[in-house]
């Protein structure tokens, strides 16, 4: 299938869902392989995780349950108290490690994805092979990104807790105020929530590809989605909405037991495939806006560049300069 350059800064929603699924699928040996060993892994620890935080917190709360109703002063209080304080630092240590080992096979499946679209665009030949040996010599830089996009996160969830404070105290008397502080705020914190992921995503992908990474793709990113914020939003939406939908089909039939042991493990197994096809999709969607956005804002590809570049790769690490990153017609 052939796209033009000039209608590439005009691709739709279905134009960018159908590109994912032709890349997919002309390519579906080295994105199988990818799937395999990078986002399988990373769907199967996300959602093993929410299984076993389940189980250990029903467990937590029982005990808790059995700590109130002890009598004070008992050793029956005493041995419930310090298996709880046992429960609790195991928890914390579990959650903990997932999230390091979360975003490690996160980071990984998107530079692996991100780079071998690069490559397909440029002509390239490539192998899973080659793909992986890539990964650490880009694994830093894409690290950096995710450092910067969480302390941004976690500063923006501070300064919303710190306006929802003033917000009670102050308008707390006055029921008109309250009821818009209670319904606008939660929307005004999930649109700008929302607009930081998509500043990450494709800071991600900047990272990999070009020679900004930390706050500076970040920045680049935040230039990019100027004028096609629509589009993007849609894309983000179908995906988040497809990642999460499954996630709760998950928790609703395999995690609240309705139904029997063989029909959850085969839904469970059903949610794995689906949630790494989700995964699958999203990296490809992202990388696939990237270049949207690149081309909206006049930032044609040179594929002999963008090749000679992913070519660097192999030798001293070279990464790609932000005009040399641009997108002409392509082939699948």
């Amino acid at each position: 299938m052939e796209r033009e350059e000039e209608e590439t800064p005009f691709l739709g929603l279905l134009d960018i869902l159908h590109e994912s699924c032709n890349l997919v699928l002309h390519r579906r040996k080295i994105f199988l392989q990818i799937s395999l060993f990078m986002i399988l892994p990373l769907c199967f620890v996300y959602l093993a995780q929410i299984e076993i935080s389940e189980i250990m917190f029903k467990e937590m709360m029982h005990n808790e349950f059995m700590l109130n109703s002890s009598p004070q002063g008992t050793q029956l209080r005493t041995r419930i108290s310090n298996m709880l304080t046992t429960e609790w630092a195991a928890f914390m240590f579990f959650k903990v490690s997932y999230f390091f080992f979360f975003i490690l096979l996160g980071l990984l499946s998107t530079s692996t994805v991100v780079y071998t679209i690069a490559c397909i665009y440029a002509g390239n030949h490539i192998s899973f092979m080659k793909v992986m040996s890539v990964v650490p010599k880009v694994w830093k830089r894409l690290s950096l990104t995710f450092l910067w996009s969480f302390i941004i996160v976690f500063a923006y969830n501070m300064m919303s807790l710190v306006v929802l404070i003033l917000g009670v105290i102050l308008f707390w008397s006055k029921p008109i105020v309250g009821t818009v502080l209670l319904f606008g705020f939660p929307l005004l914190y999930l649109s700008g929530f929302f607009y930081i992921t998509i500043l990450w995503h494709l800071a991600s992908v900047i990272s990999v590809l070009e020679e900004s990474y930390g706050l500076n793709a970040l920045s680049k990113s935040q230039i990019l989605i100027k004028g096609r914020m629509g589009i993007i939003t849609e894309v983000f939406l179908v995906l988040g909405l497809s990642f999460f939908g499954i996630e709760h089909l998950f928790k609703f039939l395999v995690m609240f037991r309705y139904i029997g042991v063989g029909c959850r493990i085969g839904v469970g197994i059903l949610c794995l495939i689906l949630l790494s096809i989700s995964v699958l999709f999203g990296l490809v969607g992202q990388t696939i806006t990237y270049f949207i956005c690149k081309s909206y804002h006049q930032e044609n590809i040179d594929k002999l560049s963008l090749a000679d570049r992913l070519d660097a790769y192999f030798g001293e690490y070279v990464p790609l300069k932000s005009d040399e990153v641009q997108l002409e017609d392509y082939e699948v």
